[in-house]
C-alpha cells in the first residue's frame, strides 16, 4: 500500500497515476467528500490531519511506502515522518524544492527542516527537488482572462518551470519500484529556461490575443497578490522567490524527469495548450 499524504495537483496527479497502473494508493485528505474523484479511480480516501498524529498512523496501516506532498510545515510533516518510522514504512518518496537552511524565503528553510529530520530518521528516502511548478502561473490567469496582462518582481528571470504532473509522474514510477532510487535527490525541470516575456509571449500566440508582462517590484507584487486574496506570509514569500528568479536563482536545466520517464519533460507550451481555458 502507498499513502499519498494530501490530494493537491501533485499528490492528486500521483493517485491517479498508481491507480492507473492498478497499485493500491491509499491518500490522506481532511474533506473526504472533495476527493470523490479519487475514490472514483479506486484509492482508499482516509479522513485525517496532518497536524492530528493519530490520524496519520491510521492512515499509515499496513502502508509500505510514502509519498510526501503538502505545503511544507516542518511540524506537519515531521509528524508524518514520525508516523511512518513507527509503522516500519520502507520508503519516503518527498517533494521538495531548493531548499537551504539560510535562504531569505521560509518555506525553503522549512523544507530544509524536513529533510534534516527524515534523514535523522534512517528511513530510506528520495527527495524530488522541482523547479518552479507550470501551474504557478494560473495564478495570474483571472488577471490574464480580465486585463490580458500580469506582472511579477522576476523581472527577466528565466526558470526551467516543470508541470506538476510530471513531478506527480515521477513521484508514481519511483514509490511503485523505490528501492533503485534510495538516497537520490531528483532536480525536476521542464526542457527549457523561460521568462514571464516568453510565458507571455506562448499565451499570445495561444490565445490570440496580447497578453502583456509588466515587470513589479516586490512591494508591487506583494500587494497585488494580497489584493488577489492571497494570505499575506504566502505573498511575502512568492515575492521573495520572484525576486530571487530575477537574479537567476531559478535558472537550472536537468534531464532527470526524461531520465525516469523515458520521456521528454512536458513544454511550457504543452501545458499552456492544455489549460488555455483558464486564461480565456
Amino acid at each position: 500500500m502507498i499513502l499519498v499524504t494530501t490530494a493537491g495537483k501533485v499528490g492528486s496527479e500521483t493517485v491517479r497515476l498508481l491507480r492507473q497502473q492498478e497499485v493500491p494508493v491509499r491518500v490522506l485528505v481532511r474533506d473526504p467528500e472533495k476527493a470523490h474523484s479519487l475514490a472514483h479511480a479506486g484509492a482508499e480516501v482516509a479522513p485525517g490531519d496532518l497536524g492530528v498524529p493519530a490520524s496519520i498512523d491510521e492512515a499509515m496501516t499496513g502502508v509500505e511506502t510514502v509519498v510526501l506532498v503538502s505545503p511544507g510545515t516542518p511540524a506537519q510533516e515531521l509528524n508524518v515522518v514520525a508516523s511512518a518510522a513507527r509503522a516500519g514504512v520502507q520508503h519516503i518518496v518527498k517533494a521538495t524544492s531548493k531548499a537551504s537552511a539560510d535562504s531569505p524565503i521560509a518555506r525553503r528553510r522549512w523544507q530544509a527542516e524536513i529533510e534534516s529530520g527524515l534523514a535523522a530518521s534512517g528511513l530510506p528516502h528520495t527527495l524530488l527537488r522541482s523547479n518552479a511548478y507550470m501551474q504557478n502561473i494560473l495564478a495570474f490567469a483571472p488577471a490574464i482572462a480580465k486585463t490580458s496582462s500580469f506582472g511579477s518582481a522576476a523581472g527577466n528571470g528565466r526558470t526551467g518551470t516543470v508541470d506538476a504532473r510530471d513531478v506527480a509522474a515521477v513521484a508514481a514510477r519511483i514509490a511503485a519500484s523505490p528501492a533503485p532510487h534510495d538516497g537520490q535527490a531528483y532536480w525536476l525541470t521542464g526542457p527549457e529556461l523561460i521568462s514571464n516575456y516568453d510565458v507571455a509571449a506562448v499565451l499570445s500566440r495561444l490565445l490570440g490575443r496580447t497578453i502583456t508582462y509588466r515587470e513589479l517590484s516586490f512591494e508591487e507584487s506583494k500587494e497585488a497578490m494580497v489584493r488577489a486574496g492571497v494570505p499575506e506570509q504566502v505573498a511575502e514569500m512568492n515575492a521573495q522567490a520572484f525576486t530571487l528568479t530575477a537574479s537567476g536563482d531559478a535558472e537550472w536545466l536537468t534531464d532527470d524527469v526524461q531520465t525516469i520517464l523515458g520521456r521528454p519533460a512536458r513544454s511550457f507550451e504543452r501545458f499552456a495548450t492544455d489549460y488555455a481555458s483558464a486564461f480565456s
